[in-house]
């Protein structure tokens, strides 16, 4: 009798910090682990948001058993309201999680049509041939999980995002004796979190930060702005506990801090002593020495309510010498730029800034070496899959498995799409599915990174001739001398005499193409662009995006 297999197919995740996405596949049933997104980086240029390519769920959504969720961070659930607005399952997390993903599909329109369900680890999960337990792990965010996944092959352990901190803020460890437990009963599968597997030893305890914010609080003379992560609650409780030790008033600003902070309050994932915030329009009138803001802007944000302060653009607080400015967070790879260009402002504007680089105001929520060779010897599994991480975390993941004696051909690093076939005795890598990115542009989404992102980086390289002819509707003539406009076009001779050299050779690929009875406009069109930007090649040596406009009057 032939045994059914069990497919693992990460559609994001691997190769790239961000857009984790895992789809798990028996006998026709799909289970979805996370949807998260990644932010575009430099060369992607006016786009949003990057989203894992879910083609593969869309196409299969009446299959579809519902999706899971390890936490509440962007890069795991960033993507879920637009995946629900193409697909209609049941989603599963923790309360802290659901929280933040509710008041995430309100601003989709989402808010009450999607069916959210609570889930603990005190109670198991049975969805068709999949029976999921829910693992406590200790992150950067409370409520995170790892999964545990009885199959009918075996048990697949997924550790979500995790560290091993043994003095959490929430007094709550990662379950390290129930991974144990599922390790003695045998493990088929680990998917283990790689973001830090190339940092060697363990990830220090987040109760750390708690001690450098008292020394910061003794010293600072002035006010003390803390940016932060907004979904960094454990930080934010932090912040505001040291605050109240040391007599000063909190106040909330950015956007999505408030709307975090009073989440996690109703949900008591946060602890608020009776009056210690306070409006931002109250700053003004309490003493400098009393005052704690609490700000979005940790990754340098143009927008954000740090970077507007640096810039002398906020309505309600403005750096002034004196303040103390903590940055409680690392630059997400790709915005490095951004955040050195902020904390140069403050420095400017006669701040104090304190960051990683020169106190310990932040650690990581993932685990070091050390730890994820913990995880590798509590589960022991059969086969072994890094996931979470850019190419070289899979790869010193991959050693670190090695390291504890794990066979080679036991470690799989897949690429995204790849399809991973395990049965109770074997594993293979079998075929692949559509997968990549959708790129999110203000409320356009689908694949545009052929075609608009070339575009984008064409203007912005060359920049833009726009050529207006205007013909007579009845015989085609041209009425007027074509005009031809440059925009970010640089060009070190005289412009307009570059302009009207361009515009001769339109009108006589004009009249060129009137002997030869050509009328079709978008072969008149092509004609215009081509001999204007060999014009240009030629007399300029840049290629701008020629724009051909007919009019026909």
């Amino acid at each position: 009798m032939k045994t059914s297999s069990l497919k693992v197919i990460p559609l994001g995740g691997l190769g790239a910090i961000g857009k984790n996405m895992m789809v798990l596949e028996y006998e026709g049933a799909l289970l979805i682990i996370d949807s998260g997104l990644m932010f575009p980086d430099d060369e992607m240029l006016g786009i949003d948001l990057v989203l894992p390519d879910f083609t593969y769920v869309v196409e299969n959504r009446d299959r579809v058993l519902g999706v899971l969720l390890t936490h509440g961070h962007e890069d795991h659930v960033g993507a879920l309201p637009y995946l629900l607005k193409q697909i209609d399952v049941p989603v599963y997390g923790t309360r802290l999680t659901l929280g933040l993903v509710n008041s995430k599909l309100g601003e989709h329109g989402l808010q009450g049509k999607a069916s959210l369900n609570e889930i603990s680890p005190a109670k198991e999960l049975t969805l068709g041939p999949f029976r999921i337990e829910f693992l406590e792990v200790c992150h950067s965010i409370p409520d995170g999980v790892g999964l545990g996944i009885h199959t009918p092959v075996g048990t697949v352990i997924h550790t979500g995002d995790f560290k091993l901190d043994q003095t959490p803020i929430d007094c709550r460890i990662t379950a390290m004796q129930r991974f144990a437990e599922l390790g003695s009963q045998g493990v088929l599968l680990l998917l283990s979190d790689s973001t830090n597997a190339d940092v060697l030893g363990f990830t220090a305890p987040e109760s750390t930060v708690g001690d450098s914010f008292d020394s910061i609080f003794a010293l600072a003379r002035g006010r003390i702005i803390i940016a932060s992560f907004a979904s960094h609650i454990h930080r934010i409780q932090q912040v505001l506990d040291t605050a109240a030790r040391h007599g000063r008033s909190v106040a909330v600003v950015g956007r999505s801090m408030v709307k975090n902070v009073n989440i996690a309050s109703n949900l008591g994932y946060l602890s608020i002593p009776e009056g210690l915030i306070v409006r931002p329009k109250d700053i003004a009138a309490l003493p400098d020495d009393r005052v704690v803001v609490l700000c979005t802007g940790s990754q340098g944000e143009p927008l954000s309510a740090l970077a507007r302060m640096a810039s002398h653009d906020h309505a309600l607080v403005e750096i002034v010498k004196g303040d103390t400015v903590v940055i409680s967070a690392r630059p997400v790879p790709g915005n490095e730029t951004l955040v050195y260009r902020t904390i140069d402002r403050l420095f400017a504007a006669g701040a104090r800034v304190i960051y990683e680089t020169s106190a310990r105001v932040h650690v990581s929520g993932h685990a070091a070496a050390e730890e994820l060779k913990v995880m590798l010897n509590l589960v022991k599994p059969k086969f072994f899959m890094p996931i979470h991480g850019e190419h070289r975390h899979l790869y010193f993941h991959a050693e670190l498995a090695r390291a504890t004696g794990m066979a080679d051909e036991n470690i799989f690093l897949l690429e995204n799409g790849d399809i991973l076939e395990l049965q109770a005795d074997r594993a293979r890598v079998n075929g692949k599915v559509q997968a990549g990115m959708i790129l999110v542009d203000g409320f356009a989404m689908g694949d545009l990174q052929n075609l608009v992102l070339r575009d984008r980086q064409h203007l912005a390289s060359d920049g833009l001739a726009i050529v207006v002819v205007t013909l007579s509707a009845q015989d085609g003539k041209i009425l007027a001398d074509p005009e031809v406009v440059f925009r970010g076009f640089a060009h070190s001779g005289d412009m307009e005499k570059l302009a009207a050299g361009a515009a001769e050779t339109v009108v006589e690929a004009m009249e060129s193409a009137r002997r030869e009875q050509i009328s079709d406009p978008s072969l008149l069109k092509t004609r215009v662009h081509d001999v204007v930007q060999k014009f240009l090649n030629k007399q300029a040596g840049r290629r701008p995006m020629v724009l051909p406009v007919l009019v026909e009057v």
